[in-house]
């Protein structure tokens, strides 16, 4: 099983890395997400730059929904992973209308570009 970020919300959360010059992390908490190291807020503290995965979103899924995928996917804990803005794969997505596949196992998370799902996907 894997989980999809759309590019398109992808990119501002690469760009605001870049803009900031530090990483990106993906997140599994509330629903799973990438977010820049560093970048703006909301009034209320909480990160205005967000990319969820597709059916990850607590904002607009059900929560059984978005919990369950959660859980299939990245276990039942919690977790911040960073990465290097340079590694190839987000390089690729912020210069293409890629998509990105995400899948974890015990011990590993794998990354790579897809092509763009049709809108609704």
């Amino acid at each position: 099983m894997t989980v999809r970020f759309k590019g398109a919300a992808l990119r501002p959360v690469l760009a605001e890395a870049a803009a900031n010059q530090c990483r990106v992390i993906l997140v599994k908490d509330q629903g799973v997400y990438f977010m820049a190291e560093r970048g703006e807020r909301q009034p209320d503290g909480r990160r205005k730059t967000i990319a969820y995965a597709v059916g990850c979103n607590p904002h607009v899924d059900a929560f059984d929904d978005w919990w369950e995928l959660t859980r299939a996917e990245f276990g039942g804990d919690d977790f911040g992973e960073f990465f290097d803005l340079q590694e190839r794969v987000f390089t690729r997505i912020l210069h293409s209308e890629d998509d990105l596949e995400v899948s974890a196992t015990a011990t590993h998370l794998s990354m790579q570009p897809m092509p763009a799902a049709p809108a609704g996907h």
